[in-house]
C-alpha cells in the first residue's frame, strides 16, 4: 500500500504530536499538526491527507466526532483513532463512524506504519513489543489525576487505591524505554 499526500496527526498533547512527527518523518512520511478540531478540519479541508492520526480525546471535544467530516473530505483517507482510555464500547463505535483502525495510547511508530501498511513497504523492521506495564500504571495514573483536576486524594478514589500508596506512586517516574523507531 501507499499513501498519496501528506498525513494529519490530531491530538491535544502537543509534545506527543511532536514526537510522532518525528518519528514518522524518519520513515519518509510527512505530517500537519492539529491541537484541536477546528484546526483538524482546517487543515484536512486544504491539505486532502492520504491518512489522519486522531487521538479520542480531544480537549473538550471528541476525536469520534472527526471521523464523518474527514472520511466526506476524502473517501480513502486512512483514519486511525488512538486513545489511553481504551475499550471495546469505543474501539466499536470508532469503526461504526468509519474508522479504519483503533490503536491504544501511546501509539508508537512501528505500531502506527504497520497500521497503515507500510511497514514491508518501506522495508521498516518491526519489533513486536508491548509497552511495559509500569509506563501503562504512570499514564493511566496520569489519566485519573487529569479527571480529576489533579487532586491525588480524588484520583486515587478514582484508581481504588489509597492515597499514600498514589503518592509513592507519583514519586517513581518510570525510567525511558527504547525508541525502536530511531533503531534503522
Amino acid at each position: 500500500m501507499t499513501l498519496s499526500g501528506p498525513g494529519l496527526l490530531i491530538d491535544d498533547d502537543e509534545l506527543y504530536l511532536r514526537t510522532l512527527q518525528r518519528g514518522l518523518s524518519r520513515h519518509g512520511l510527512q505530517t500537519h499538526l492539529a491541537c484541536n478540531s477546528a484546526q483538524a478540519l482546517s487543515l484536512a479541508e486544504s491539505l486532502r491527507p492520504s491518512f489522519a492520526l486522531v487521538d479520542l480525546r480531544l480537549g473538550e471535544d471528541s476525536g469520534l466526532a472527526l471521523i464523518a467530516p474527514l472520511r466526506a473530505l476524502r473517501a480513502d483517507m486512512r483514519i486511525l483513532l488512538v486513545t489511553g482510555y481504551a475499550s471495546v464500547a469505543t474501539a466499536v463505535e470508532a469503526i461504526k463512524r468509519g474508522a479504519d483502525d483503533y490503536l491504544p495510547k501511546p501509539a508508537t511508530i512501528p505500531m502506527i506504519l504497520r497500521t497503515l501498511g507500510l511497514g514491508q513497504a518501506r522495508d521498516v523492521a518491526i519489533e513486536e513489543t508491548m509497552i511495559p506495564l509500569h509506563r501503562l500504571e504512570w499514564e493511566h495514573i496520569h489519566q485519573a489525576l487529569a479527571e480529576t483536576g489533579g487532586n491525588v486524594s480524588a484520583a486515587a478514589r478514582l484508581l481504588g487505591m489509597h492515597r499514600r500508596s498514589l503518592q509513592r506512586k507519583l514519586a517513581k517516574k518510570p525510567g525511558p524505554e527504547r525508541d525502536l523507531s530511531a533503531e534503522d
